[in-house]
């Protein structure tokens, strides 16, 4: 494996650990701010705040849009483009505090993230090696979660001097900064195989979508659920939610690197086999436990275990066609939001039934992602 000094070299990784600093400090900024913004400034209902949070999902859904988008603007400059307009989103979102407003800032905010996210997993499929991008994945998460944390202190101390339109403005300026940044480089190499601009849909890439659909109704699940089994059944207060918070991302930081160096090291099946066959438990045990403690320890547990999902990235890696992954990186972001659009209401219903209702069909989704990844066949790659 290539040593990861001389990674860390390559321009193409500066230019995305970058630029996925400052996508995270956007989106989490704007979870941090929004229902207080919504509520005290804007005076929205929660029907209203729902809607808002529903659309924030649109983009994501229309992100092999980004196919497109690349006949006319090179990969990498769509990436910065994308952080451009994230930042631009948080900027103005202070200045349109209405029901309008807000729908319009947060759909601007939104393709930024979307489309970065799915540009980002692209370049870094097509930049670094089956033996590397693993530990690139990894460190993305890592300085995301050490950004997650920077943010949410800042937000906390700006607070106390600054009104949500000037901490909006500070923030997203500070992102337009960076996307500014990003014009002024130019990371690309005419060593990569050239991209296929158009649709692509293959039989062959079946089970790449199969287990990114899971994947995407899995993160909805504990996104819509497990919060509100936090704060609803155990009656976690925003201070301890927020150390949960704070913990989970400490622990990721130094942890997502070495989840990539799994990968590389045990290979797909095996780490995601490891995920899937644990999450049975964790949702199981969130149906079923009693105990404060316990119920905080899984959701760690479910925030770590997140992050093996770069696996299904880079399995893609080992069986696609080179020219295939940014049209597969849309559409595989694009499968990955299918679940955000019907399964927040179904699951919402039927824990207005019995709230251990949704935790036992991510049990039992968990299963059947175990089943499935056992079919994974890869050549076997030397470790370093």
């Amino acid at each position: 494996m290539e040593s990861l000094d001389h990674l860390k070299k390559n321009p193409m990784y500066r230019y995305l650990i970058v630029l996925t600093i400052s996508s995270t400090i956007g989106l989490q900024a704007w979870r941090t701010l929004f229902n207080n913004f919504a509520v005290d400034m804007a005076g929205l209902s929660g029907e209203q705040v729902g809607m808002i949070q529903s659309i924030r999902e649109v983009p994501g859904f229309l992100a092999l849009l980004a196919v497109f988008m690349i006949l006319v603007i090179r990969e990498h400059r769509l990436s910065t483009l994308s952080i451009l307009v994230l930042g631009l989103g948080v900027a103005i979102t202070g200045l349109f505090p209405s029901y309008p407003g807000l729908l319009l800032t947060t759909l601007v905010m939104s393709f930024g993230f979307h489309y970065y996210e799915t540009t980002n997993m692209s370049l870094t499929l097509q930049y670094f090696d089956e033996q590397t991008s693993p530990w690139v994945f990894g460190k993305q998460r890592s300085y995301a979660a050490a950004a997650n944390i920077a943010v949410g202190i800042l937000i906390y101390v700006l607070a106390f001097f600054l009104d949500f339109i000037l901490i909006y403005l500070l923030i997203g300026g500070l992102i337009i900064a960076a996307a500014v940044w990003g014009f002024t480089q130019d990371p690309s190499s005419t060593k990569i195989v050239p991209q296929r601009k158009k649709m692509i849909w293959r039989k062959k890439y079946g089970l790449f979508y199969f287990l990114t659909f899971m994947a995407g109704a899995r993160r909805q699940i504990f996104i819509a659920f497990a919060v509100l089994l936090l704060v609803e059944r155990f009656d976690y207060s925003v201070q301890q939610v927020t150390l949960l918070f704070v913990i989970n991302n400490m622990i990721n930081y130094y942890l997502s690197p070495l989840i990539g160096k799994g990968i590389i090291r045990f290979g797909e099946r095996k780490m995601l086999s490891l995920e899937y066959s644990s999450l049975i438990f964790i949702f199981l045990a969130y149906a079923t436990t009693g105990s404060k403690m316990v119920v905080a320890l899984l959701y760690i547990l479910d925030h770590i275990f997140f992050n093996f999902s770069i696996a299904i990235r880079t399995y893609f890696q080992k069986v696609g066609d080179p020219k295939d992954v940014a049209p597969s990186m849309a559409v595989g972001f694009t499968i990955n939001h299918i679940a955000a659009v019907f399964l927040p209401a179904v699951g919402g219903r039927l824990w207005m039934i019995d709230y251990r209702i949704p935790f036992v069909a991510g049990a039992m989704m968990s299963v059947v992602s175990l089943m499935a990844v056992q079919m994974i066949r890869v050549p076997r790659q030397p470790t370093a």
